[in-house]
C-alpha cells in the first residue's frame, strides 16, 4: 500500500482529512519532537486507527507532507506518485 493510500484510508476511517487531523494534533500540542507511541494513543483512542494507519499520520503530524523520493515511481506496493502527500481529502486530490 502506498503511502497516499494510507492517509486516503485514513479518511474513510476517521471522517476526516489528513489535514484536519493534523491540525487537531497541533491543538493537542503534538508536532515535530512528539514521541510516535503519545500520536498512536491518541488516534486510537478517539478514532480506532492502527499502527500502519497511525504511523502514516505520525510522518505527516511529526515531518510534514513530504516522503523520500526513493518511494515515488518504483514497481514496489509503497509506490507513490509524488514525494509530497495530498492531505487535503480524496474529494479534492487532482487527477494523476
Amino acid at each position: 500500500m502506498s503511502f497516499q493510500a494510507y492517509l486516503d484510508a485514513v479518511e474513510d476511517k476517521t471522517g476526516k482529512t489528513p489535514r484536519e487531523l493534523v491540525a487537531e494534533a497541533g491543538e493537542r500540542g503534538f508536532g515535530p519532537g512528539t514521541k510516535a507511541g503519545e500520536i498512536l494513543a491518541w488516534l486510537k483512542d478517539d478514532y480506532g486507527l492502527g499502527r500502519g494507519h497511525g504511523m502514516a499520520m505520525v510522518h505527516v503530524i511529526t515531518k510534514g507532507p513530504e516522503i523520500d523520493t526513493k518511494f515515488v515511481g518504483t514497481d514496489g506496493v509503497h509506490r507513490d506518485e509524488s514525494s509530497t502527500l495530498w492531505l487535503d481529502g480524496k474529494a479534492t486530490k487532482p487527477a494523476g
